[in-house]
């Protein structure tokens, strides 16, 4: 009898366990029961995948809720999956924030800051080889040039920018659209184009890797600072989820971001800085002035 009881008892325990409430459930920083968070192929993903864990994890430590990282396939993609709700949370490139803040209501929470806690930024350049006799953007008329992606901010709008800029119309160079910014860069390597862009992100993890030597090759353009890339919410979700997240990620340590940083030519990696949709207007500005759309991402 005392047997039959005991099992009885430790029955019932073990059905409230598998029947009782999910403490996620009801929790405002883990809407349904995970944070998805996109980031937009614009490396390897094979050095994209150990990087964003540790800040993933960190976050979701941070929130007490799973956070599953999704590579997604390109920047449309992205946009398109914060769209169709399939994304909580994204990093965009600042061009593909000014689409998803459009199509999704992406909102901007924070971004990469240095040592001093300032918000960091890039730049987009166009290299040739050291001999080559290219010394301007004018001299690429009639030249093959190897940019990153459609839609990518210094992969694409900005040195189409430059070369409208420069007088050279879209049919006086030969765009090679090769795939991602490492792409890009081994077209250049291998000598399939007379030149590539490379944005100062992608130059120093490149040079660090040993696979691009600067010596051998030169310069020609380069772009003003672009900030850096912001960590984006849905803008449908809850308000209290939003601010959970974004306090979160100002939590953050310079160690648990140090790998990503590293990435986006952060080193060393300061905490994250808050930033809002003002940080971006002149990404929006060129968007507006290139006449650019979403079909353009």
């Amino acid at each position: 009898m005392k047997r039959t009881a005991l099992a009885a008892a430790a029955l019932l325990a073990l059905t409230a366990c598998g029947t009782g409430p999910d403490p996620s459930a009801s929790n405002p920083t883990c809407p349904n029961g995970e944070i998805r968070f996109g980031i937009e192929p614009y490396e390897d993903p094979g050095k994209l995948t150990p990087a964003y864990q540790v800040l993933t994890g960190a976050l979701q430590r941070e929130l007490k809720c799973p956070v599953k990282l999704q590579i997604v396939q390109d920047y449309s993609a992205e946009v398109l999956a914060m769209q169709n709700g399939k994304l909580e949370l994204a990093q965009f490139g600042p061009l593909g924030y000014v689409f998803a803040s459009t199509r999704a209501q992406a909102e901007p929470l924070v971004s990469f800051g240095d040592a001093e806690g300032k918000l960091t930024s890039y730049k987009a350049g166009i290299w040739v080889p050291k001999d080559s006799p290219i010394q301007s953007l004018t001299d690429l008329r009639g030249k093959s040039l190897a940019l990153s992606e459609p839609g990518s901010t210094s992969g694409d709008a900005l040195p189409r920018y430059a070369l409208s800029k420069a007088g050279i119309g879209k049919d006086d160079v030969k765009i090679d659209y090769a795939g991602g910014h490492p792409e890009a860069v081994l077209a250049l390597i291998n000598g399939k184009v007379d030149a590539a862009e490379i944005n100062t992100q992608q130059l120093a993890t490149a040079t660090a890797a040993g696979t691009f030597d600067a010596s051998r090759f030169r310069q020609v353009w380069s772009s003003d600072p672009i900030p850096n890339d912001p960590i984006t919410v849905a803008g449908k979700l809850d308000p209290a989820f939003k601010d959970a997240v974004k306090q979160a990620l100002l939590r953050l340590t310079p160690q648990e971001i140090a790998q990503v940083g590293a990435l986006l030519d952060v080193d060393p990696a300061g905490p994250m800085v808050a930033v809002e949709k003002a940080t971006y207007q002149p990404l929006f500005d060129l968007a507006a002035e290139l006449g650019l759309t979403e079909d353009d991402v």
